[in-house]
């Protein structure tokens, strides 16, 4: 069994490098994805509506059942062997596309805006419900992330998720795009300069995924002097992040009144020399 796990561990490395991604992963089981589902709607239920966008981001902060997942042990120990032992959330996102949404996410990578010191980053993204080429999955561009940092335009697309709707600027060969198809439990890795996107959702139900973007604890901001980080793996013996705390309950209001200030500091960083007019 010992030598099984060995060689599953070698194969999602080998995979990583070569190809910037691995899917599907395991990461919880359906019946926890399923309970994660229950949670979001039931908060959206009791406070009138979807999740409003400035809570889709960094949710972590503000649900101990998000800080929770974060911490997943079986999620992190398969993070760990590809970024090592000490391990930081730089953030977190819901990525969630209702039944026939036009919603959708331009060709990008990651790295475009986020100011970190080096690509040692990766996206766990974790899927509580199905996700696949119906509802809009996840799609990728193998090797890509072996480019160095593509530039990129931004569109500010209404129905574009991203920021500010950015687009890699130079054409993406979509012949050679990949569907990441996940059942609910399981997730996908990326890393930060994978070329990837995703489609409307045209099914009849929610597409509902979270992406945690895990970093080694050596990375650093270089794009702002404050920033933060939840510590969730190790220890963190360089203190290039301010440690955020984990949430009492849902919605704790000290836990409230600290998100809202972190996603000030964070739109700062995002947006960041934007053009739009």
């Amino acid at each position: 069994m010992q030598a099984a796990t060995q060689q599953a561990s070698d194969n999602i490395a080998d995979r990583f490098q070569r190809d910037g991604y691995v899917a599907p992963v395991p990461a919880i089981c359906a019946e926890e994805a399923a309970e994660c589902r229950r949670n979001l709607e039931a908060f959206e239920s009791a406070h009138g509506g979807r999740l409003k966008p400035e809570y889709r981001q960094k949710a972590h902060i503000l649900f101990p059942w998000l800080a929770d997942l974060v911490r997943n042990p079986t999620i992190t120990d398969t993070v760990a062997r590809l970024l090592g032992p000490d391990l930081l959330v730089w953030s977190s996102a819901f990525f969630i596309k209702d039944a026939h949404d036009p919603a959708f996410v331009s060709w990008h990578q990651d790295s475009t805006y986020w100011g970190l010191s080096e690509p040692a980053v990766l996206t766990a993204w974790v899927a509580f419900t199905p996700s696949n080429h119906s509802n809009g999955c996840v799609r990728v561009i193998p090797g890509t992330h072996h480019l160095d940092q593509i530039a990129h335009r931004e569109t500010f697309d209404a129905n574009n998720i991203l920021t500010r709707g950015q687009e890699i600027a130079v054409e993406v060969d979509e012949s050679k795009a990949v569907e990441m198809e996940l059942a609910p439990g399981e997730m996908s890795l990326h890393h930060i300069r994978l070329f990837h996107n995703s489609e409307p959702n045209n099914s009849n139900d929610r597409r509902i995924g979270f992406a945690i973007r895990y970093i080694p604890t050596r990375i650093r901001q270089t794009a702002s002097d404050l920033d933060s980080a939840t510590l969730v793996r190790g220890t963190d013996k360089y203190h290039h992040f301010e440690l955020e705390p984990r949430p009492a309950s849902d919605f704790a209001p000290e836990a409230v009144a600290y998100h809202a200030e972190v996603r000030r500091r964070q739109a700062e960083l995002l947006l960041r020399g934007i053009t739009r007019r």
